[in-house]
């Protein structure tokens, strides 16, 4: 038995949600059990009851808002707990079409791959500005670039995981999920994919893009962030490379001048050289140190991994003991 859990992360979505959900499919094929699950990020509006009305399968609903990434993986928590072979993430203002589902499933169901990222097809997307589908261009090249995937659309939140790939999900960045899931499969050896997806007409602005500024430089911070975690020692390579080269090329003119026996000592130049090196080997230290402690890292997520997948199974078990759907 196959089971699809399809979830929804909402936060006072009474206005979309019942939309969304009506476009949802509740079979598709090579499937043998689709299920519905929403999570409530500490919603004020009726969203909940608009989900009840609608017969969601599962409601997670939390205290108060925690954020589109912990939104996220508390979905995902849910999904495995009750049971889900395959989970698909969707947004709740109907930004995707419930259409594309099996479509989006296919690469998981055939063995090609453990994570599919909708790709939206950006330059025919009216609502979004030049710049804007620009600037999605250029970070999603980034995510590839420090993923080493091949997803042409990082942003898109209409994505499927396999229960193993969800199992393996770390989400520490509390602003969005979808860039650091990308780069974390992609440097664990997760199989990833993309499969091209259509869009409806946008129904209101987005509430994680503010500004255009804010949501570069959050993205930015967030790929830099995860490659420092799970490609330290080439980071601090990188970067440190850039100081020590600027103090090696002052060095190497000094030596000239010296050599040529100039009458000025151009001391201040020998000190800034010695200053960017000394800057540089630093950083590569700082690279060995932290390469180190990413080897430590990854034993404490193998032993992380096992607690979780052995929790996810127990929960599991009792709930089909007790015959009751997680809250």
């Amino acid at each position: 038995m196959t089971k699809l859990i399809i979830q929804i992360p909402c936060y006072n979505e009474e206005q979309t949600l019942g939309l969304t959900l009506e476009t949802l499919p509740r079979q598709v094929p090579g499937i043998d059990t689709v299920e519905w699950l929403i999570i409530d990020d500490g919603s004020s509006d009726r969203t909940v009851e608009v989900a009840k009305e609608h017969n969601v399968d599962h409601i997670v609903q939390l205290p108060y808002n925690q954020g589109l990434a912990r939104g996220f993986m508390a979905g995902v928590d849910a999904a495995l707990k009750a049971g889900a072979d395959i989970i698909v993430n969707t947004d709740a203002d109907n930004q995707y079409r419930g259409e594309d589902i099996p479509k989006l499933i296919e690469p998981i169901l055939r063995g090609k791959a453990d994570m599919v990222v909708g790709a939206r097809p950006i330059s025919d997307i009216q609502e979004f500005s030049p710049i804007k589908k620009i600037l999605q261009k250029l970070g999603s090249w980034a995510v590839r670039l420090a993923s080493n995937t091949t997803v042409p659309d990082a942003p898109s939140g209409f994505r499927a995981f396999s229960r193993e790939a969800a199992i393996r999900l770390n989400v520490f960045n509390q602003y969005t999920y979808t860039l650091e899931t990308i780069i974390q499969a992609g440097q664990n050896g997760i199989a990833v994919t993309s499969v091209p997806v259509g869009t409806n007409p946008m129904l209101r602005p987005s509430r994680l893009v503010k500004s255009i500024f804010s949501y570069v430089q959050r993205s930015l911070f967030t790929i830099l962030r995860i490659f420092m975690l799970y490609k330290p020692l080439r980071f601090f390579l990188f970067f440190g490379s850039i100081p020590f080269s600027m103090g090696f090329a002052l060095g190497v003119r000094w030596l000239v001048y010296f050599l040529m026996g100039t009458e000025r000592t151009r001391i201040p130049s020998l000190i800034l050289a010695t200053i960017l090196i000394l800057i540089g080997v630093q950083f590569w230290i700082f690279g060995l140190v932290a390469d180190l402690l990413a080897a430590n890292r990854k034993l404490m997520e193998d032993i992380r991994l096992r607690q979780r997948r052995q929790e996810i199974e127990d929960a599991y078990r009792q709930q089909n003991q007790s015959g009751s759907p997680p809250a």
